[in-house]
């Protein structure tokens, strides 16, 4: 069965003229080679494809190398793997809508111990199909010579997509990876699939229970994938229907349901937006402060998440020894938290205050600096601090209102 590729509602001209060159090259080198995996199933949805994977029954390092000098950009090869990443030139990554192509030999893989990464071994495409996780994404599209277009589908990937089932390969397959795991509730709630009653099955205690064997570094991979989802919330409530939330962490909780419209970060406010740090803000909010820091090192996130999850949770907690206090107050509590804990919180509680410190008292500065305290005479030291704490204070209170009025004050602080 051969696929229309010249559908401009899937692929673009440039996307389409890629692929032709590569097909072109392919066949002139006689190395086999087709589109596989997601991209393929997405085509067959009619949906954009963003992502360009290609899989070569020969050494795609070889031909990536071949890419390079006559198209351009730079090579990053994986000689573990077999594979390797063209970053393509930045004039046509900005026409293709990707930055990179990934290239991969076609291989077989086996697994020496559950959730140990995959041995692997060169090998013919239907091995490399048979190697994957879902039958949805074992289909391949053959791109070299006349070839081109021709649908490679062993396993009844397009049968199981028109009817919408997420079936696994082999029984073993979720304790091979059990990453494959949070695959198929992403592709579940995406596309507004099923998972087959015997795949079902197979999200189980003896599957679940060889996340403990994952890094924490592969674990919020995965999760970061979901916070960048529409349906977000579904997908964590999905984990926790498997009850799989407590094999990642003992004490991680249960998305809060009311927190799952925070994540749509829509706002003319000059916050950094991170919809997945909102996501871990909101979902370990309510947590005390040792579970936060367990949770942290387990899923071994950066430092720059683990102080804003951290700081979201404190200052929800402190609010209420903040209402009522005068600006430089609240300017004072909150200048040293990221700024998008203070946001969080923001959303969360509605709180006015939170709303003034970002959009206006956060601004707020003396007019004197320290130069001009030091042209005054002032030794340098501690009480530069100070005295432009207090100046900041009062402008920030009204108790000073112009420039004229800062030099009066300042005069009684020196």
């Amino acid at each position: 069965m051969k696929l229309d590729l010249e559908n401009e509602r899937i692929l673009s001209n440039r996307q389409l003229t890629l692929l032709r060159d590569i097909s072109s090259l392919s066949a002139e080198l006689m190395i086999p080679c087709h589109l596989v995996g997601g991209s393929v199933r997405d085509l067959l949805l009619e949906q954009p494809i963003h992502d360009l994977d290609i899989v070569f029954e020969g050494d795609a390092i070889s031909f990536g190398n071949t890419l390079v000098n006559r198209f351009g950009g730079r090579l990053t090869a994986h000689q573990k793997f077999h594979t390797a990443i063209w970053h393509v030139p930045e004039s046509l990554a900005e026409q293709i809508q990707t930055p990179f192509l990934d290239l991969i030999t076609a291989r077989s893989e086996t697994y020496a111990r559950p959730g140990l990464l995959p041995n692997v071994t060169p090998s013919n495409m239907e091995d490399d199909l048979r190697r994957r996780d879902f039958t949805i994404n074992a289909m391949a599209i053959r791109l070299d010579g006349e070839h081109f277009g021709e649908l490679l589908d062993p396993l009844n990937g397009q049968q199981d997509l028109k009817q919408g089932i997420i079936r696994v390969l082999h029984p073993r397959s979720f304790i091979d990876d059990p990453t494959r795991i949070f695959r198929a509730i992403r592709y579940e709630s995406r596309y507004s699939f099923q998972l087959d009653p015997a795949t079902r099955e197979l999200v189980n205690a003896e599957a679940l229970d060889v996340f403990r064997m994952l890094s924490g570094e592969r674990l919020r991979h995965e999760l970061d994938l979901i916070f960048e989802e529409e349906k977000a919330l579904t997908m964590l409530q999905r984990l926790s229907e498997f009850d799989a939330l407590r094999y990642i962490h003992p004490k991680l909780p249960a998305f809060n349901p009311t927190y799952a419209d925070h994540l749509e970060m829509e706002t003319g406010l000059e916050v950094p937006a991170s919809r997945t740090t909102l996501g871990y803000m909101f979902w370990l909010l309510d947590l005390s402060e040792d579970d936060i820091v367990s949770i942290s090192r387990r899923l071994e996130f950066t430092s720059e998440l683990t102080h804003s999850v951290w700081a979201a949770s404190i200052l929800r907690k402190s609010l209420p020894f903040l209402i009522g206090s005068s600006p430089s107050v609240w300017a004072s509590a909150l200048e040293n938290l990221p700024l998008l804990a203070v946001y969080a919180v923001y959303l969360e509680t509605g709180e006015g205050a939170l709303l003034s410190y970002i959009s206006f008292w956060r601004h707020v500065k003396a007019r004197t600096t320290g130069n001009d305290l030091k042209a005054l005479g002032l030794p340098p030291g501690p009480r530069y601090g100070e005295i432009l704490t207090q100046l900041r204070a009062a402008w920030l209170d009204g108790k000073i209102t112009t420039e004229k009025e800062e030099k009066e004050l300042l005069n009684t602080l020196l």
